[in-house]
């Protein structure tokens, strides 16, 4: 590889790890010291049609974001779909991915170019840009991020430090219950760094990053937005199902924060109570129109309704699994990971160990 860059992948054990949140926090650091980024997600996972050119959907967001020129973004080799698979698997595709790959990323002369890897340690090894083969490949280190389930997390991040051996730069673990911290503090981390794995930082749970925008959920659940097509931007936070009496309903409201509030088209007391509260949607199943009165009131307080086909249990599955599984792609989001990933990650530390030439802290 070129040595006029850096190269940092950022891999994970499991999906949904925070990869590309880090990336945008790592890279906004970096960038306030001075430094030139570029940037690289080798095996695309969410491509959209709206773009001409090979560049995942997420890839595209991270680039607009940290404001990169076209020679700073370095296009996907390979989507991850089924067609994609199955072309491989069955011998029809013979492509050497590895080769494609140094050829995009040759004569890169950032300071830094940040590479995503794979959602966890096994994906691309069909294509043989698995984690381990990347780092071997790019010859670089890796910053593995990992979110905080439970003391399990220890086993993951030991056998991840047994497969890529001294290409583990460290570990920044995030998603850390507010309850947890403290022994994440006292128990984890100790235990980690004992066993040669260095903690770039311990960030805690933020409500915000593990929300979806409401434009996402009527996305998600091909929703027909009934009212306030204009607040597709509002937050949410947590789920309540109106299914209860309305004097329940509203005790049950009052101690939700930023909710979607999923029930039938048909009961108007409990979205009337949904509308008094903390509630930033209605999700309405059963195929009924809310009452004009119902509109009318949404409408004042800026509350959009949505109406999909799908029943309550269907409903409220997809919702729930859309939680923390979102991707970064809002504004708002952003603002929040460039707070905290000032606050909780060793920056200082990452420009040492990649031998980066930066100026102080703006």
């Amino acid at each position: 590889m070129p040595k006029s860059a850096k190269y940092l992948l950022v891999g994970s054990t499991e999906a949904y790890s925070g990869k590309s949140a880090t990336i945008l926090g790592i890279a906004q650091q970096l960038q306030d010291r001075g430094a030139d980024i570029a940037y690289s997600k080798p095996l695309g996972t969410c491509w959209s049609s709206s773009y001409t050119t090979d560049i995942d959907e997420d890839v595209q967001f991270i680039a607009n974001t940290m404001r990169l020129s076209s020679e700073r973004l370095l296009p996907s080799v390979l989507f991850l779909d089924q067609a994609t698979i199955r072309k491989r698997v069955s011998g029809e595709d013979q492509v050497d991915y590895p080769q494609v790959l140094l050829k995009s990323l040759a004569d890169q002369d950032a300071d830094v170019v940040l590479v995503e890897g794979p959602a966890n340690m096994e994906e691309g090894t069909l294509f043989d840009l698995s984690l381990v083969q990347l780092a071997e490949l790019i010859d670089c280190q890796v910053l593995l991020v990992a979110r905080f389930h439970s003391l399990l997390i220890v086993g993951s991040l030991i056998s991840a430090k047994q497969r890529l051996g001294d290409r583990l730069l460290g570990v920044f673990i995030n998603d850390i219950p507010e309850d947890r911290i403290e022994e994440v503090h006292e128990v984890v981390k100790p235990y980690l760094e004992q066993h040669g794995i260095a903690i770039f930082g311990l960030m805690p749970r933020s409500a915000l990053l593990r929300s979806v925008s409401v434009g996402e959920l009527v996305h998600l659940l091909q929703a027909e937005v009934l009212c306030r097509p204009d607040r597709m931007d509002l937050m949410v936070e947590s789920l309540s199902i109106g299914a209860m009496n309305v004097n329940s309903a509203l005790k049950y409201f009052r101690k939700g924060r930023n909710m979607a509030v999923i029930t039938g088209g048909d009961r108007a007391d409990i979205q009337l109570a949904a509308l008094e509260t903390s509630t930033q949607c209605l999700i309405l199943t059963g195929h009924m129109p809310p009452a004009p009165a119902i509109i009318s009131r949404a409408e004042d307080l800026e509350i959009p309704i949505l109406s999909v086909d799908y029943d309550t249990l269907t409903t409220v599955e997809i919702v729930d699994q859309a939680f923390g599984q979102v991707r970064v792609n809002e504004p708002v989001k952003v603002r929040c990971i460039n707070q905290m990933m000032a606050e909780h990650f060793d920056t200082d530390r990452l420009i040492q160990e990649l031998g980066i030439q930066a100026t102080a802290t703006v």
